[in-house]
């Protein structure tokens, strides 16, 4: 039986899934999300495709997918251009949306304004976290102050909506309360794992740490276990990470906002299909 989604007026339904991972992350987002924009009646949709091209990036073909099945926005990551093709497709698709802080001849924008499905305007701005990643990264405070100086909530934007990619919990934290009261949400993506710590900060921003991956749980963090526990036990490399492709849960968040005053009035976490407990606003 489909399940009926409660009424609500004078505001959005925002759906935000996280990091799509491999064939298996495409093919999820391509099977449920059409089913969910309808079903839950959603006014605006962000995907995070930074590891839908074999786990490593996003490709041009593989954006057209994620966008045919519903999403209105695609953000991206640190893996932002290991496929080399999203550097010119990036400027031919203005709803991809790379990080602010990536690099200062980057290709693509980090922050864009949409239209959402009832006319509202929806910003959507992408962050890389600096502690425990690869490579150093801009200061991403400084970055996201910036953009939402110039974009108050309630303001040219009814609803705001923050991607923090980055590894550590505590810096994602940081810039949930950094942004309270600025952004409707906040939301982690890159480690691949939902938390359980949906909430509405007190100057009603939205924010999870992390929105977990569109991919398959029988895997370390989306990939086939061979590999990964082969180098866990051995300290050596013997082949190369490939994406696991058995069943996969699609993990996210769904928020409401007001769009009088951009702030969010319901947060649930979202994980559909697949091997772990399913959950649904």
């Amino acid at each position: 039986m489909a399940r009926r989604h409660c009424a609500y007026s004078g505001g959005m339904r925002i759906l935000f899934l996280g990091d799509v991972m491999g064939r298996a992350g495409r093919a999820a987002v391509s099977e449920t999300l059409p089913r969910l924009r309808e079903e839950w009646r959603l006014d605006f949709v962000v995907v995070n495709g930074e590891n839908a091209s074999n786990g490593m990036g996003l490709s041009g073909e593989h954006a057209k997918i994620l966008f045919e099945a519903g999403a209105d926005c695609v953000t991206l990551g640190d893996h932002a251009f290991d496929q080399k093709d999203m550097l010119q497709y990036i400027e031919q698709d203005s709803r991809i949306v790379r990080p602010l802080n990536f690099a200062k001849g980057a290709p693509g924008r980090g922050h864009r304004l949409f239209t959402a499905r009832g006319g509202q305007k929806v910003l959507v701005l992408q962050a890389l976290g600096q502690v425990f990643m690869k490579r150093a990264f801009d200061d991403p405070f400084g970055a996201v102050e910036g953009v939402l100086k110039s974009h108050p909530r309630g303001g040219l934007a009814q609803a705001i909506i923050v991607d923090m990619h980055c590894e550590a919990t505590s810096e994602k934290m940081a810039m949930g309360h950094f942004c309270n009261g600025k952004a409707s949400l906040v939301v982690g993506t890159h480690t691949h794992v939902p938390t359980g710590d949906a909430q509405i900060l007190e100057g009603g921003t939205a924010y999870l740490t992390d929105a977990g991956m569109c991919g398959d749980y029988n895997s370390v963090i989306g990939m086939d276990k061979a590999e990964p526990m082969r180098r866990f036990l051995t300290g050596m490399p013997k082949g190369r990470f490939t994406p696991a492709s058995g069943a996969a849960t699609l993990s996210g968040v769904y928020v409401e906002t007001d769009d009088r005053t951009g702030a969010a009035k319901r947060i649930e976490m979202v994980r559909q299909g697949g091997l772990l407990q399913q959950a649904a606003p």
